[in-house]
């Protein structure tokens, strides 16, 4: 498990044909830099329906420690070396979201390890929930009335944050300030066991009559929902 109390969602929108590059840059030339500068690099991932969308999750243990950790990595000779053969491959890499994990005691648990690793068959079930105002209640709802379902049809969350209220007080990298968000992972075993499990919660009857409309009754905007294949070397799922 990696405690983490700071976590970055990234979601990179890249150049047309280009994702295999920046994932095997990436995995080759800057997760290792970035966990040497004090960054734990979660996991890397490629959007299942979109293929020109990379998105990857990283932690950090306390907000000065991150600010101190991108300060070494950002300034730093790895950085430096392949900075523009990264950026090279991206369109636009500002959608990215402060988060905290609600128990952050549980940290993440980590991929189990083989000798030669290989892209994942698993799928990460991403959903966004935009807190509505005044919807203080939502992550207990979501704890007590939404994990019971998504766990009786096959997609328990692994993991659950919400927006961290803090000052980017590293402002060379944005962060998106006009968010309120709840954000769970459920991980299926493979895209088989994905559609069986929105096929079992489209016909729960206590999902659809109660549950789901009591949910929506707390967001600001409809639910969004995404569906990432962990790349090779992705320390998760």
């Amino acid at each position: 498990m990696v405690p983490c109390s700071v976590v970055e969602l990234r979601q990179y929108t890249l150049h047309p044909g280009r994702r295999d590059e920046l994932v095997s840059l990436f995995e080759r030339e800057l997760v290792q830099g970035q966990e040497e500068a004090g960054i734990h690099v979660l996991g890397q991932f490629e959007d299942v329906a979109r293929p020109d969308r990379f998105v990857w999750f990283r932690g950090f243990r306390s907000m000065s420690m991150r600010r101190e950790a991108l300060t070494r990595f950002y300034g730093g000779p790895v950085w430096h070396a392949h900075r523009d053969a990264a950026n090279a491959t991206m369109v636009e890499w500002n959608d990215v979201l402060l988060l905290r994990p609600v128990q952050p005691n549980r940290g993440f648990p980590r991929r189990r390890a083989t000798a030669k690793r290989q892209p994942g068959t698993s799928r990460v079930l991403v959903r966004m929930l935009h807190r509505a105002p005044g919807a203080d209640d939502l992550v207990m709802f979501f704890r007590e009335r939404v994990h019971p379902v998504l766990e009786g049809t096959g997609a328990m969350p692994v993991a659950l944050l919400e927006t961290k209220h803090a000052t980017n007080d590293f402002p060379r990298l944005p962060v998106r300030e006009d968010s309120d968000v709840v954000v769970s992972l459920s991980v299926l075993s493979d895209e088989e066991g994905l559609q069986e499990h929105l096929a079992l919660l489209d016909a729960d009857l206590d999902w659809r009559e109660y549950v789901e409309p009591a949910l929506r009754s707390r967001l600001l905007a409809e639910p969004r929902y995404v569906v990432l294949r962990p790349t090779p070397r992705s320390g998760l799922w």
